[in-house]
């Protein structure tokens, strides 16, 4: 999904985090957008079961920056495969996009999106500039050669945050390796999962 508009206002909406800029921002005022804002933060704490289901499910698809119809896709292959919960996250994690920002190699989903779509990002030693392609556990995902001189990549490597267990990274080498499916709980997504899974189960 290339959503364009801004990506403050989306996070305060949504009360998470989908940039540093926005993180920085969100600090400041906790509370949805707009003159209302500081109302629409209280009425939260009255939301009905639906609203609630629905505020979380707009949150992960915010966190991989995905259309309605990829959630989709995504949560009927999960329910084929069992564990639901585990298996969307999995299914999400996977990701080239999300392996990328996970390895530190972007700043945001929107950073990882753009490498990937622009040719920059290598899997096994390959090019892939599709953000959906799906890495598998071993597979090792790096910075083409040419692109490890942009100050995009070395800004993001300086300033990321250790990565979970599941991905091993190399500063030196502009790489990470996907080791595993994870967990659930190793995976530091802001969404509770099974509302999410009640959402489209209805």
């Amino acid at each position: 999904m290339k959503f364009t508009g801004s990506k403050i206002k989306k996070s305060r909406a949504l009360g998470i985090p989908l940039t540093p800029k926005a993180e920085r921002y969100l600090n400041k005022r906790p509370y949805p957008p707009g003159q209302h804002g500081l109302q629409q933060q209280m009425r939260r704490r009255k939301m009905s079961p639906y609203k609630m289901q629905l505020m979380e499910k707009q949150k992960l698809r915010a966190q991989y920056n995905i259309h309605e119809r990829q959630m989709r896709i995504y949560y009927k292959k999960a329910a084929r495969r069992g564990d639901m919960v585990n298996s969307l996250v999995q299914f999400l994690e996977a990701r080239l996009d999300a392996v990328v920002l996970r390895g530190g190699l972007a700043r945001s989903i929107y950073g990882a999106r753009q490498y990937v779509n622009h040719g920059h990002i290598l899997v096994d030693g390959k090019k892939v500039d599709i953000p959906s392609f799906r890495v598998k556990p071993g597979q090792k995902v790096s910075v083409r050669p040419k692109s490890q001189r942009m100050n995009c990549f070395q800004e993001a490597l300086d300033s990321a945050a250790p990565p979970p267990p599941y991905i091993e990274r190399d500063k030196k080498a502009f790489s990470v390796v996907f080791s595993y499916d994870p967990q659930r709980e190793e995976v530091p997504v802001i969404c509770e999962v099974p509302l999410v899974i009640e959402f489209y189960s209805r």
